[in-house]
């Protein structure tokens, strides 16, 4: 178990023209679980990586309980990672491929054995285990390779790069909450990186969001989602993600093409602004809140999704089974004052915002 920190973290592949990774500065506690949330290519597994050491980064320090590693081999930081494909030695048995890691660090036949058994009934691999894994279809030769890094007891820290991506779906859940056990059990530090937002919040217990390199929030599943102090985490995190509608603010008072929107929280904010609400804090409303026109409502079951236009923007709403309105017709909507937001131009928030008189509740 180890605490991981980061000091002023950055790479850049062609030689600082531009950054795959952004300067970073945090620390991964000492036994928690975190997530690393992001589109394809927004520098996730490029911090993964050099956390790993298998890459070097072209700024900043990686500190392991305290020890600066920058310069020190994958070998000697006492990391596992598992990869998104598979990495196994496919001349091997199965049950070789687990004992290989722990034949390194010279145990025992019986305490080799044992935890083998023990990972191979986490992992549901107790019938495959004298198979060679080229026998295996694609998504169990995964969870084998999940078995290799998760099968050693000492490790500082375990980092996981999309281990999920080729399992079945059916599948996905149950093994995600074994690996949930697993954490809780071992209390061993866990970076798991993913796009999938599901994944992400109910494996960690911290999620960092990242997009074009930058780490642009981190926090719990709940904070992410009532509070986005950025835009794209607004978009990524949520469906469907956040409405969004750009504004003009003066002394606080915002409006869109002359039509008034509500008032931010904040005093003396003029200028441009960007006024983002989720689809689940549109509320519907008897006569007050702005009216729009129904254009389609989708029926999920548990749930309806309204799907709002007004002048030259569309909202989405989400609202109970029970809301009932008539497409084609006008619908009144307010929204939770605590739950919209100001962002400014660099998609940072910078208020809340109240519904006004004429446009609100």
């Amino acid at each position: 178990m180890a605490e991981i920190r980061l000091e002023g973290l950055a790479h850049s592949y062609d030689g600082g023209k531009t950054f795959a990774l952004n300067p970073i500065s945090m620390t991964f506690e000492d036994g928690k679980a975190y997530a690393l949330l992001g589109p394809s290519g927004c520098g996730k597994t490029t911090l993964l990586n050099i956390i790993s050491g298998l890459l070097k980064p072209s700024h900043g320090k990686v500190f392991i309980d305290g020890k600066d590693v920058t310069n020190v081999i994958t070998d000697d930081r006492n990391i596992a990672q598992v990869f998104q494909f598979p990495v196994l030695y496919d001349t091997m048995t199965v049950r070789k491929n687990l004992e290989f890691p722990l034949k390194n660090r010279k145990l025992g036949k019986e305490a080799i054995a044992a935890r083998v058994e023990e990972i191979a009934g986490l992992l549901g691999l107790e019938d495959d285990l004298d198979r060679k894994p080229a026998k295996l279809r694609s998504d169990l030769q995964q969870i084998v390779s999940l078995g290799r890094g998760l099968v050693r007891e000492d490790v500082s820290a375990i980092l996981f790069d999309e281990p999920l991506t080729v399992i079945d779906q059916n599948f996905k859940w149950t093994l995600r909450n074994r690996l949930k056990r697993l954490h809780l059990a071992t209390g061993v530090t866990v970076v798991y990186v993913t796009h999938d937002q599901t994944e992400a919040l109910t494996f960690a217990d911290e999620v960092l969001v990242m997009n074009k390199g930058s780490l642009v929030q981190d926090g719990t599943a709940e904070s992410l989602f009532l509070e986005p102090q950025h835009e794209f985490v607004g978009y990524f995190i949520g469906s469907p993600g956040m409405n969004f509608l750009d504004v003009e603010a003066k002394s606080s008072i915002l409006t869109h093409n002359g039509m008034e929107i509500g008032k931010a929280a904040k005093e003396g904010l003029n200028g441009s602004y960007r006024f983002g609400v989720r689809p689940e804090f549109l509320i519907p409303s008897a006569k007050s809140g702005l009216e729009f026109k129904v254009d389609r409502i989708e029926d999920r079951g548990v749930f309806k999704l309204v799907h709002l236009s007004k002048d030259d923007f569309k909202f989405i709403a989400k609202t109970e089974e029970s809301y009932e309105a008539q497409v084609g017709g006008k619908a009144n909507f307010s929204f939770d004052s605590e739950r919209a937001f100001v962002y400014d131009t660099n998609q940072k928030a910078v208020s809340t915002v109240s519904p006004s008189s004429e446009g609100g509740n």
